[in-house]
């Protein structure tokens, strides 16, 4: 309760200052001023974000989005879109943040601005345990079919790592391309190792196999988007995660969600 109670007057006081200061305006504002967080999720994506058994939206992102949203002294709204959907929902003013697995890049950035990241993840290759395919080679062939995700960084590393290989685009989580290969819809598929690893216990054990060569030159870095426009809400998203980095509540968070199983007994 004490964390709490610091971090509230923290930011109560980062909240002092922008409406003292005579640059404030824009969206940060606009929040506190309507009592409400509005924030796009893709809740086909646990542990990111998903409806859990009780039909509450649980997931990493939706606790850090709450902790901003009690920062703020606000109320959070969770609002649910497919992948694809998610900057138009940014970009329209339906959301103040887009909080999604989602990879900075040069081509997004021309529509959102990013925060700093939250966590690193690797782009990787998936496949059955049926299959005897060991190398990104074996994969990289015009018979075999490779999932992905539509609109994701793993649509565009697939088809640049593998431009041989058939490439097949689903909506929605990274738990629909697992499930795809598992009713034999694809042979192989790719995602973050992250996203991957931490849906393959609620499929039958044995069954999926991750390629030891990762994709891409190194971890790609995941991270909070919002309108251009919203410097200020940047600015403070930023803050967010610094503070709680440093109180122990970004860890609490990662080691619970990311790192672990147990959140599958409580949600």
């Amino acid at each position: 309760m004490k964390k709490k109670a610091i971090l509230s007057l923290v930011f109560a006081l980062f909240l002092t200052a922008l409406f003292t200061g005579a640059g404030f305006a824009g969206t940060l504002s606009e929040i506190v001023k309507r009592g409400e967080l509005r924030v796009a999720v893709q809740s086909g994506a646990a542990p990111y974000a998903f409806v859990d058994r009780n039909g509450e939206h649980a997931g990493s992102m939706i606790d850090f989005t709450k902790g901003m949203a009690d920062a703020m002294g606000v109320k959070l709204k969770v609002l649910d879109f497919d992948w694809d959907g998610l900057i138009p929902a940014l970009l329209s003013g339906k959301a103040d943040i887009l909080a999604a697995d989602m990879t900075p890049t040069p081509k997004r950035a021309l529509k959102i601005s990013f925060t700093d990241p939250w966590i690193e993840v690797q782009p990787c290759v998936f496949t059955s345990t049926k299959k005897d395919y060991q190398t990104l080679e074996d994969v990289n062939k015009p018979e075999v079919t490779v999932g992905v995700l539509l609109g994701s960084t793993g649509e565009t590393i697939a088809k640049k790592y593998l431009p041989n290989a058939k490439i097949k685009s689903y909506k929605g989580g990274g738990r629909m391309i697992v499930q795809a290969l598992i009713a034999g819809h694809v042979d192989a598929g790719v995602n973050d190792d992250l996203a991957v690893l931490t849906v393959l216990p609620d499929f039958p054990p044995d069954s999926i196999r991750l390629l030891d060569k990762r994709l891409g030159q190194g971890k790609d870095p995941l991270a909070f988007a919002i309108r251009h426009e919203s410097v200020n809400l940047w600015q403070w998203i930023n803050l967010y995660f610094s503070t709680i980095r440093g109180n122990g509540e970004y860890d609490k968070n990662i080691s619970y969600w990311l790192e672990g199983t147990e959140w599958k007994k409580d949600h």
